[in-house]
């Protein structure tokens, strides 16, 4: 079976056994705490709650969904037999739909009747402290088949639950083929608060995760995931004069994560995912010339056919995703790489001089080379070799704090007091999104509220609840009534009051967040005649009219009941 083939089996399994199939969300959480999603289950958290009804958001209690996941952790380990940055989760969820019994079969039928595999054996949880050992879930497994080998492990290995915050969580099974685990099975049975306190969850749910690459590795009985046909087809257009693996796999596994990240919106920059894009992007470029010409020795440039080898693997990206995920653009992909090389060029030499300049490349020395020639720490430790073996990801990331202000405001999605960011496009952006956010609930209606936002000084990310697709005529009126009060130049100016003054008023604000006793309302327009009235930290324009043009780039799903929108402003 080819990869489309298995995800799409994956996915007609349970569509017949009554899950509703959810589109993956973004790349880009709602969650403000995460840079990227990692999960299937992140976009299902407030259904085990309670703070959402999956009956009204998608008609079902049960989903199956195929997730679009990026993980950072694993970077500089990429390139052996089975770590990855991008990845598909397969999974299936239940809020009180159904339980363990159920899971259990469901996953057993879909692996040994319509995948042909052979389960080595199965894990589930041995019990430690105060929670019990899952013994229900061992007799489910041994009614369905007696001969199967049940292991017990402890809560380090069988129990899933969040780490210094608060979520659902249980005990797991797991089940192994070839001694590699395949599939993950949450039994979502209790609530931990921030202290790891265990309460009960009122509503017993299913989260199920399993890797589709590690899953087509098995079926398609592949040494590693980059023998199958997700990778194959990607390496194939690399040089083969090379015999270097590991190079070739980082090159492919770069692209294709840097391909899904720049079609979710991230565009290189200095800081939170944009700098991840660029590390990607630009070790990438770095291992794609040494693919070819073995060194560095002897160029002056980069620009030596790598541009090409790369879009050749862009179109086999395409080719190999695009049915499933309509969202990934290959000319954006391609113009965005284009850029990103393009500057790297002009500066990559002078930082290649600077590290054989240097016969120790300490912390700081990398962080300068990062900070004036764009060099990242991977590739720092590939290009310097012996010079940088005592070079720790610890001590860069240390220095790295030392000199470079995180954006704060940015990762919350909102301004508060002190925190904000005094850039000027950024502020005409900021207040920008106060008019689209007043618009929306004119256009859409009153229900709109704000999820989430994300503001930099080339864009605006904004999230907001809503069920249904936009028409393309509500975005063309969101986007004509914001200019229309661009247009008119109103003032904007702020007052302190109280919240419950504030809700008095009519002031939106994000009121699951904590506000101090005193908080500042942004009115735009004139007295009694306020087009919006906002609760906020600020800094915003004094004239609606320094805005400039506003734009409208994208609109699209984040998750169930929850829309995104990509603007800009000229």
């Amino acid at each position: 079976m080819t990869h489309q083939e298995i995800r799409e089996k994956f996915i007609k399994f349970f569509e017949e056994k009554g899950h509703k199939l959810v589109p993956s969300s973004s790349l880009l959480p709602t969650d403000p705490s995460v840079l990227f999603t990692t999960a299937g289950m992140q976009q299902f958290k407030p259904y085990y709650t309670g703070e959402a009804n999956p009956m009204k958001d998608f008609g079902s209690l049960n989903a199956v969904s195929v997730q679009k996941c990026l993980r950072t952790s694993d970077i500089e380990q990429v390139g052996d037999n089975s770590h990855l940055t991008f990845l598909e989760m397969l999974g299936n969820f239940s809020f009180g739909g159904y339980f363990k019994e159920e899971a259990i079969k469901y996953a057993h039928e879909f692996i040994t009747k319509e995948l042909g595999l052979k389960i080595d054996y199965v894990s589930v949880f041995a019990g430690e402290g105060n929670i019990p050992a899952d013994e229900e879930s061992e007799k489910i497994w041994k009614s369905i088949s007696p001969d199967i080998v049940v292991k017990r492990a402890g809560r380090a290995d069988n129990f899933w639950g969040p780490t210094g915050s608060e979520g659902p969580c249980g005990p797991t099974t797991e089940i192994y083929i070839n001694d590699i685990e395949v599939w993950n099975i949450v039994f979502n049975e209790f609530f931990s608060d921030k202290d790891g306190t265990l309460l009960p969850l009122v509503k017993k749910g299913i989260d199920t995760g399993m890797g589709l690459e590690r899953l087509v590795m098995m079926v398609q009985n592949k040494k590693n995931v980059f023998e199958t046909d997700l990778f194959e087809p990607l390496i194939s257009v690399l040089p083969t004069a090379d015999t270097d693996k590991k190079r070739k796999r980082i090159i492919a596994d770069h692209a294709r994560a840097s391909f899904f990240l720049i079609s979710d919106g991230v565009r290189p920059s200095n800081k939170e995912q944009g700098y991840v894009l660029r590390r990607l992007i630009r070790r990438m470029i770095i291992q794609a010339h040494l693919e070819t010409f073995g060194s560095f020795s002897g160029t002056d440039t980069l620009s030596l056919g790598i541009p090409e080898d790369t879009k050749r693997m862009f179109d086999k990206i395409y080719q190999n995703y695009s049915n499933f995920y309509p969202e990934l653009n290959l000319n954006i992909v391609n113009e965005v790489f284009d850029k990103e090389f393009n500057q790297f060029n002009k500066t990559f030499r002078q930082g290649l001089e600077e590290i054989k300049f240097n016969n120790t490349i300490t912390a700081p020395v990398a962080f300068n080379l990062y900070g004036t020639f764009g060099i990242t720490f991977e590739i720092i430790k590939d290009v310097g070799g012996e010079k940088a073996k005592n070079l720790t990801r610890e001590a860069f990331d240390a220095e790295f704090k030392k000199h470079q202000e995180l954006s704060r405001t940015a990762s919350a999605g909102m301004f508060k007091g002190g925190l904000a960011d005094e850039n000027p496009e950024t502020i005409r952006l900021h207040t920008a999104a106060h008019l689209m956010l007043e618009a929306l609930r004119r256009v859409l209606g009153g229900h709109i509220q704000q999820k989430g936002s994300n503001i930099t000084s080339e864009r605006l990310r904004f999230d907001f609840s809503h069920n249904e697709k936009m028409t393309l005529e509500q975005i063309k009126m969101v986007e004509d009534l914001v200019n229309e009060q661009i247009r008119k130049n109103l003032s904007v100016h702020f007052e302190e009051m109280s919240v419950d003054e504030a809700k008095k008023l009519g002031a939106t604000g994000v009121f699951e967040h904590k506000y101090g006793d005193k908080v500042k309302v942004y009115f735009v327009g004139n007295d009694n005649d306020y087009f919006s009235k906002e609760i906020c930290g600020g800094p915003h324009v004094v004239h609606t009219g320094e805005i400039g043009k506003f734009k409208i780039i994208k609109e699209e799903s984040v998750s169930a009941g929850t829309r995104r929108i990509r603007a800009t402003v000229e």
